[in-house]
């Protein structure tokens, strides 16, 4: 009888870690970033149909890179948590943390399971607030850690470079105009330091907007949208900005067609997308 070969749990760790990182690596890199009125989550994605970026509940966006058939059961498994939470209790029940836990402990027992392999993901839980000051990111790698983020966040495949780019250009109070062409920029760098050019269709973006009315403060933006807020500058960028809401987005439903159980306001709200983007 053979003796079983043996691998010491650090090394088997380490071993699940790699791969890991290298299948998110083969991913296109995301950022999500605040600006003065919310906060702005910026992709490349070719795909119109396959999104990164997802609707989870009221305040509460979720980004994530990776691969695709795992972070959807990641999203829809979201969904349900927020769905059923804000149904039982109150919609205010419903934050960002408490997803990220929920996320944590998910991904953390896959992870560390002899019986399966890590998940090639990492994701980004976002929240905007009254104010600037109440806005929660929260990036979840593929190993279930949390880190509590301030600013800007970059995941996937460049995640690195980008987020050095990021780190010494962002500022407080930055308009949508100009937080997004920072992040355009950031994602057009590569890892030997030169540029490309990202067109505006190959871009997915979409916003946690504070300022908007209507509860749901998630909005995808595209077409003219997009192009206007690539071209706004100086002056422009303040009428751009309140331009948004001019134009439904595809995720746009009127409050009172989604059902919920009434309860001092509260009630169920289940998200506006029917899945997100591959690599």
């Amino acid at each position: 009888m053979s003796t079983p070969f043996y691998v010491s749990p650090q090394q088997a760790m380490a071993d699940r870690a790699e791969y890991a990182r290298k299948g998110i690596a083969r991913g296109r890199s995301l950022v999500v970033l605040q600006y003065a009125d919310g906060i702005v989550f910026v992709g490349e994605n070719p795909s119109r149909a396959l999104h990164k970026f997802s609707e989870i509940y009221d305040r509460i966006g979720f980004a994530a890179a990776g691969k695709y058939n795992e972070y959807e059961n990641l999203r829809i498994g979201g969904v349900r948590y927020a769905d059923l939470r804000g149904y039982t209790y109150d919609r205010t029940d419903v934050t960002a943390r408490g997803l990220a836990n929920v996320y944590a402990q998910t991904l953390g027992t896959i992870f560390s399971s002899a019986g399966e392999k890590p998940y090639e993901v990492e994701l980004v839980v976002a929240e905007v607030g009254v104010s600037p000051e109440g806005d929660q990111i929260y990036r979840l790698p593929h190993d279930g850690s949390i880190v509590d983020e301030h600013g800007s966040v970059a995941v996937g495949g460049n995640a690195e470079t980008i987020s050095t780019y990021l780190d010494q250009r962002h500022r407080e109070g930055m308009t949508l105009a100009e937080a997004l062409k920072l992040a355009v920029q950031a994602l057009s760098r590569d890892t030997n330091g030169g540029e490309r050019e990202i067109p505006a269709e190959r871009l997915e973006v979409a916003v946690l907007d504070r300022t908007r009315p209507q509860a749901r403060k998630f909005k995808r933006i595209i077409g003219r949208q997009l192009a206007r807020l690539l071209a706004a500058d100086g002056d422009a960028t303040a009428e751009t900005d309140s331009a948004l809401d001019e134009e439904p987005g595809p995720d746009e439903n009127p409050p009172s067609k989604r059902g919920g159980k009434p309860r001092g306001g509260s009630g169920k709200s289940g998200s506006a997308d029917s899945g997100d983007g591959g690599k």
